[in-house]
Parts: C-alpha cells; sequence; structure tokens
C-alpha cells in the first residue's frame, strides 16, 4: 500500500472512530479509587470499577493531555494492568495500531469489570518529570485513569477517591464529599471535568486566601520541601491579592465555582506551569518566598496561569473541542489561546506589583530582540510554531535558533501589543485591548462552561472595539517571514529595542542567578554554568567559526575561562584587530577557534522614543 493510501485509510479510521462517540451519558458511574501513599518508591496504585455491557468494551489511557496541547499521554509509565468480572480474571489485548487502547470481552453474567494497574512516577530526570516525592505529590488524573472507549468524555460519569499518606493536606478545584482519616471521596462529576482538576498534596501545606470574603473564593495552596518554605510575608501575599483584582477588572467576569492555584516550591518535585479552568498546576525551585527579590522575572507564572481560565478553557479554540482524550487535538488558534495569555499574564504582573513595570520593560527588550534575531523565520512562519507540541513535543533542540519552538507564546506576546497599541492609537487612546478581553472573554458570567471560538471570531471581536483589518494585520504577522520580529507596537508605545554594552541591572541579575552568560548578541551563542556552549544563533560569529551544540569552552585568549574573562575579551577586541581564541572541548578533541568578531558586547534594552506617548506605562499602570 503506497503512503498515500495508507494516510487516506487512517483518517478515514480517525472519521469513523469520531462518528461512532455516543453523545448519550455512559450507563453508571466509574468510581476510581487511588492510592498515593507509596511515596518512598514513587508508586500510584490505581483500582477502578467501570460499569459494563456483556460483549467488547474497549479501554482507553488518555494521549492527549489537559493544557498540553499534544499527545503526552504517560503510556511509558503505565503498568501492571489487571482486568475482572465477578472476581475472575479477564484477559487483555493491546491494539497494535493505537497503544493506547485496550480491548476486553465482557462475559455475560457481568455488569461491571474491576481494573487495576499502577502509574510509576519518573524516578530520575531522564524519565519523565517527577510526580512525587517524599514530602510532595501531584495526582494528574490522565495518568491514573482508564475510560470506556465510544462516548464523550462530558458525558462519562467518574466518582474519584485518594488515599494519601498520613497527616497530609491538598487542595484542588475538585468537590469534597468526605474525608475519613487519609482517605478522601470527592463528588461525582464528569470524566472531562475531572481530568481539568488535579490535585497536590504534601507533609507541608499552607493555604492563602487571595479574596478574603469573596463568594466566588480563590486560594494559594502552597506544598513544599520543608515548612518554611512555606511562609509567606503579607507583603507578598499582597500582590498576588492585587493580581486577582486586577484579573476581574480586565475580564469583568469569573468563569469558576472557586479557583485554586496547586503550588509546588520544591528542588525534587518537577517543576511545571499548566493551566486548568478552576485551578492551575505550578512548580516552582525553592526560594519563592525566602529569595523574594531573586526570583521577580519568575513571578509572571501565576497571571499566565491565572488568565487561562478566561481565556484558553472558557473561550477554547474551536479546533479543540474534541469528543475525548484520544481524538487529536487542533492548535492553530494557540498564538490567542497562549500568545495573548502571555501579553495579559506579562500586564498583569506589573498591573500588581508582582513585577515592576520598569522589569517588565527589560523582560520585553529581552523577548523584542530573541525574535528580532530568531534566523528560523526566514523558513518558518510563527504559526506553523502551533504544531510544535505534536512536532517537537518541548524536546531539546541543537539549532532553536535555526529550528523554532513554540514561538507562539513569546512572539504572540509582541503581536497582540502590536494589536492593544494600534487600537490605542486609531481610536485616540479611548479604546484598548482591555475593551477586546471584556467583551471576548466577560461574555456569560458565571458559566463555566467552554465557549468555543473560530479565527472569525476573534477578528469580529477586534472590529467591535475599533474598525480595521485584523484578519489581514493577523494573517501578515502570523504567516510573514520577517526581516525581524514585529516590533511595530513597540514603536507605537513610545520605545524602541536598542542594544548596548552593558545590561540593565535586571537582566544582569537574573543571567547571574541562572550562572549563564548571554553573548547571543555579539558572538552569537551563550554559555552555561559549566562552560557548555548553548543557544547558537544560526550564522552568528560562532556557527560562522564553526562552533556548535556538545562543546565546551575552557579558555579565552590563553586564560581559563570565566565570564568576565569572554566579556573583557570581547571588550578588548573592539579596539584591536587581533581575534578572540576560544580553547573548546568537544568529545575528546580539544580545538581552537578564532572569532574575528569586533563589535563589543551588546545587550538588548528599550529606549523612549523622544516626542511620543508613553503607551506602555499606560498599558501597564493597574485598572482602577
Amino acid at each position: 500500500m503506497s503512503r498515500a493510501a495508507l494516510a487516506v485509510l487512517l483518517a478515514t479510521a480517525f472519521s469513523a472512530q469520531a462518528e461512532a462517540i455516543s453523545e448519550q451519558p455512559y450507563p453508571g458511574t466509574i468510581v476510581l479509587k487511588v492510592d498515593a501513599t507509596n511515596t518512598a518508591q514513587q508508586i500510584f496504585r490505581v483500582r477502578e470499577t467501570i460499569p459494563a455491557k456483556p460483549g467488547k468494551l474497549t479501554l482507553l489511557y488518555p494521549q492527549w493531555v489537559v493544557g498540553n496541547h499534544g499527545p503526552s499521554g504517560a503510556i511509558s509509565q503505565f503498568a501492571g494492568l489487571k482486568v475482572s468480572a465477578n472476581g475472575k480474571p479477564l484477559e487483555w489485548k493491546r491494539d497494535t495500531v493505537n497503544v493506547y487502547a485496550f480491548h476486553i470481552e465482557v462475559p455475560r453474567d457481568a455488569s461491571s469489570v474491576d481494573v487495576e494497574f499502577q502509574y510509576l512516577s519518573p524516578t530520575e530526570a531522564n524519565q519523565g518529570r517527577n510526580t512525587m516525592t517524599n514530602d510532595i505529590l501531584g495526582v494528574q488524573w490522565q495518568s491514573v485513569t482508564l475510560y470506556p472507549a465510544g462516548y464523550n468524555s462530558r458525558r462519562i460519569t467518574m466518582q474519584p477517591n485518594l488515599t494519601l499518606p498520613a497527616g497530609w493536606q491538598y487542595g484542588t478545584a475538585l468537590e469534597t464529599a468526605a474525608r475519613t482519616g487519609d482517605e478522601i471521596a470527592f463528588k461525582p462529576l464528569d470524566l472531562e471535568a475531572m481530568m481539568d482538576s488535579p490535585l497536590f498534596a504534601g507533609r507541608h501545606f499552607r493555604r492563602y486566601d487571595l479574596d478574603p470574603g469573596a463568594k466566588v473564593p480563590v486560594h494559594l495552596n502552597v506544598v513544599a520541601d520543608t515548612p518554611e518554605q512555606l511562609e509567606a510575608t503579607p507583603e507578598q501575599i499582597a500582590p498576588h491579592r492585587a493580581m486577582v483584582q486586577q484579573a476581574y477588572k480586565l475580564f469583568n467576569s469569573q468563569h469558576y465555582q472557586h479557583y485554586d492555584f496547586l503550588f509546588a516550591i520544591s528542588d525534587e518535585f518537577g517543576g511545571i506551569g499548566r493551566e486548568h479552568h478552576q485551578s492551575s498546576e505550578n512548580g516552582v525551585k525553592t526560594g519563592y518566598f525566602t529569595d523574594w527579590a531573586k526570583n521577580e522575572a519568575g513571578r509572571e507564572l501565576l497571571p499566565h496561569e491565572f488568565t487561562h481560565s478566561w481565556n484558553g478553557k472558557f473561550r477554547r479554540p474551536a479546533d479543540q473541542n474534541v469528543p475525548n482524550f484520544n481524538t487529536p487535538l487542533q492548535n492553530s488558534l494557540l498564538w490567542v489561546y497562549e500568545g495573548q495569555t502571555q501579553y495579559w499574564g506579562a500586564v498583569i504582573a506589573a498591573r500588581s506589583g508582582l513585577i515592576k513595570p520598569e522589569h517588565t520593560r527589560d523582560l520585553l527588550a529581552a523577548t523584542a530582540a530573541r525574535y528580532d534575531n530568531t534566523r528560523g523565520r526566514e523558513w518558518r512562519a510563527v504559526q506553523d510554531t502551533t504544531n510544535d507540541p505534536i512536532v517537537n513535543a518541548r524536546r531539546p533542540q541543537g539549532w532553536n535558533n535555526w529550528q523554532r519552538a513554540e514561538d507562539y507564546y513569546s512572539e504572540g506576546e509582541l503581536i497582540w501589543l502590536d494589536a492593544d497599541t494600534l487600537i490605542r492609537e486609531k481610536s485616540g487612546d479611548k479604546r484598548s485591548l482591555n475593551d477586546f478581553a471584556r467583551s471576548f472573554f466577560g461574555v456569560d458570567d458565571g458559566v463555566n462552561v467552554a465557549r468555543h471560538y473560530t479565527f472569525d471570531d476573534v477578528v469580529k471581536a477586534l472590529n467591535a472595539v475599533q474598525p480595521y483589518d485584523w484578519a489581514g494585520f493577523l494573517r501578515t504577522r502570523l504567516d510573514g517571514h520577517g526581516p525581524g520580529a514585529p516590533l511595530d507596537g513597540l514603536a507605537r508605545a513610545g520605545w524602541k529595542l536598542v542594544y548596548t554594552d552593558k545590561q540593565t541591572e535586571f537582566l544582569k541579575a537574573r543571567e547571574d542567578q541562572s550562572k549563564s552568560a548571554n553573548f547571543q548578541y555579539s558572538l552569537g551563542f551563550s554559555v552555561g554554568s559549566d562552560g557548555k556552549l548553548e543557544g547558537f544563533v544560526w550564522e552568528g560569529v560562532g556557527f560562522k567559526a564553526g562552533l556548535s551544540g556538545g562543546s565546551t569552552l575552557l579558555a579565552v585568549n590563553g586564560r581559563a575561562y570565566k565570564a568576565d574573562v569572554l566579556r573583557a575579551a570581547v571588550t578588548a577586541a573592539k579596539t584591536g584587530k587581533e581575534p578572540i581564541n576560544l580553547l573548546v572541548k568537544k568529545g575528546s578533541l580539544y580545538q581552537t577557534y578564532a572569532l574575528d568578531y569586533h563589535e563589543g558586547l551588546k545587550y538588548p534594552r528599550l529606549e523612549r522614543i523622544e516626542g511620543t506617548p508613553d503607551r506602555l506605562d499606560a498599558i501597564l499602570q493597574p485598572l482602577k
């Protein structure tokens, strides 16, 4: 069979599968029991009782993970599957094409099947993200659930139960029905809502009320490696509370019964930033509160995830309206879903005081410089990067500057800054993207059922705020190839991207904290804490000299490498004629590379355009 014929056959099979999915309620309630007490070996033990009729039954392990935009279901950590009915074991057979599907023959005298298996949380970083430590665990229901094929996930009723280690506390968007000791029964809900409601639990737990006295509660549920990592001062909680209020003033609505930030502060539990309709999963390294001043740049995370309750969860792209977790998603509108969320995350962080406005400008300068120097734009438009969660699945890349990755996030931020400032300019600063946010995301206040949208819906909503050729505006920026990043929004905001030989203090502190050194806009690469060469600019100075990844910088002009030694060499070369000589080790080979570069250090920053209105300052001001 030709590849083309096979593609048609597979497409037909997928179509037939989609058509076969019933919109009728699945008969009965699936009871799910998860034992999460084995933290020493990092094993989740799962039991399910699934109502079933005699005959063929196919059970699916979720493949398309909520909020991850790709087929990343952790099937490699799924183990120990056993199926029985009326106490007698049943044989199962994995589908040889769809390895996430398991086929069972239910006996005539059975009205349900019992399933048991284990989810084996990774124990090493090379196995995946660690979801269980001695002090913290995260329950992602897609990892501990099998569900029947042939039904819409919104029409399958689940009743989840969880057993925690002794004395542990937890946070989740799920409604608790009862807790007896360390066994928790949650109220029944549909499969889609359950999958979208993860849980964090910990030996050390603290809950902060981010909207005291509100009818719709918002809580920050914190778990950590040690008790001291939980402790926040009133001055640290205040901007988190301001974040909630600034989001409400922006979106003029709430689309959840209560919202729970699930926040892990740990050097062992896997880092994560994932959105859910009524909660978020966030994991950061230790020091979020205890080293408050040093972690300012990372404080965009919570505003970003909170924004997703409106953008991405309540308002969802129409091509992500799929019937279950094994039907492929389409990601064509991620530049709205993630790109505009990236924009609002940065704006709300500044408006709430989580990040100082001047430091937000520095972060914006870093983003603008990065994408203005992305050579991969020559062959790959930002629209195509919305396929990257499927194409690359966030695997490391050797030449990111040329290959591109999920650029719809931060280049999307630049596009929406462009749109915001254009609306402001065209309306004489009477309207802005704030008006779009209120009208587009603020509909149906109090409703938490997803409302889907298309590209045309986005264009229509923009035109309702400010008439313009928004379809052309968006398609030019999404499908174009530059040259350079879409920086018109910066100019309209009254700022321009420039390069100087000295970093801003904020970006320098961020670099020092990461123990890396950025020479991308001079030598065309960065140097990691261990001297590893990385972040190459395609056809940059280092690239043209023959440098590549997998190399370690040992010496600069005969002196042992330190970041300051290389900086001094670049500065000296500006007034000299001699090349910069780098001794580099790759594998067992030692080689010297001569970089004929004499333009000095270059670091990005934003500079005011004299005589223009400072619309960026207006954008970052708190809403009244």
